[in-house]
């Protein structure tokens, strides 16, 4: 059976496991990563594909009638025309669930990095700033307990959850937004959250000294932090998006950092990745902006997980039960 993964390469596979990848698939072609044009050659006549951002169109799918599995080594299912796999009877899977402790931490990783201003204070110590203090401490940047303060959530799924976890953990008020509740959200059952607070959208913006994104991307969601939504924030309050890129307005978040309406941001993720023509959010060089090359997802015991569910999704598909199906 012939199988490919033309973006292997995107797992980071140096530090992982690959033995039930092999034993599930033997003679697996593996590609590190694959221009367009390479992918279309590498994956011509394959049974079974794996990829994990490169893009699976109608033209694509159709001209490989032999295709009957693609794996998204990921959730997002967006570069894939799930509606062409549906009429040509193609099989996708995704994952799911497989980093949410790296976001978790990455979450709060970023938090309290801006919070405990560690960049700034770190640069102090090397130029020498703490070996010439009159005390015995700096005190040139404030620092604020996280305590008692309020932390909001938008998207309250299986990640929104284990951040408020998190967010409780630190003896935070939990804030979720109500106008935005997914499908998934809606049959969620509130009883295990009791120092849960529902809140309308705005009102939330409005309360919260810390918001985390964990909302999917739709037309309605794109661009939910803009020039107007940002307005309704407190001017201290720090903004966190692991999620996606486009729920954010760049150039309205670098101006509202810039301006003192907004405390501070971590932001993983980008519209366009990598950020081949640029983004200002990467040339602003501000101290209370905090940008990381979408590495939230990506601690090696995630990574392993998320390469391991795709072999469970093979395994699957192979026994007549595909798990995870998406088409």
């Amino acid at each position: 059976m012939k199988a490919v993964f033309p973006d292997f390469g995107s797992l980071g596979p140096a530090d992982l496991d690959l033995s039930a990848l092999h034993q599930t698939l033997p003679g697996i072609r593996l590609f590190a990563s694959s221009t367009p044009g390479e992918a279309r050659e590498r994956i011509a006549g394959c049974e079974i594909l794996i990829v994990n951002k490169v893009r699976l169109d109608r033209e694509l799918l159709t001209a490989n009638p032999a295709l009957r599995l693609v794996c998204l080594a990921a959730t997002g299912s967006d570069n894939i025309d799930l509606q062409a796999a549906r009429e040509l009877g193609i099989t996708v899977c995704n994952i799911r669930n497989y980093c949410t402790a790296s976001v978790v931490q990455h979450v709060f990783g970023m938090l309290l990095s801006l919070n405990l201003r560690l960049d700034e204070y770190r640069r102090l110590l090397v130029n020498g700033a703490w070996q010439r203090s009159p005390h015995f401490c700096l005190l040139d940047y404030p620092v604020r307990e996280l305590a008692g303060r309020s932390f909001g959530i938008i998207g309250y799924g299986q990640l929104g959850r284990a951040v408020a976890r998190v967010a409780q953990a630190f003896g935070m008020r939990v804030l979720v937004s109500q106008s935005l509740r997914t499908n998934a959200d809606a049959g969620a059952n509130d009883t295990d959250d009791p120092v849960l607070e529902r809140r309308d959208f705005p009102e939330l913006l409005a309360s919260c000294d810390v918001l985390s994104l964990h909302c999917p991307l739709t037309p309605a969601t794109r661009h939910l932090i803009n020039a107007e939504t940002l307005q309704l924030m407190r001017s201290d309050a720090v903004l966190i998006n692991t999620a996606r890129g486009a729920l954010v307005d760049g150039p309205a978040l670098l101006a509202a950092l810039r301006a003192g309406r907004l405390g501070a941001a971590g932001i993983d993720v980008l519209p366009e990745e990598p950020p081949a023509s640029g983004n200002p959010l990467l040339e602003a060089r501000l101290p209370n902006l905090l940008v990381t090359p979408h590495i939230a997802w990506a601690a090696r015991e995630a990574r392993q997980r998320a390469l391991d569910e795709v072999v469970a999704n093979i395994r699957a598909f192979l026994d007549g039960e595909a798990d995870n199906k998406l088409s």
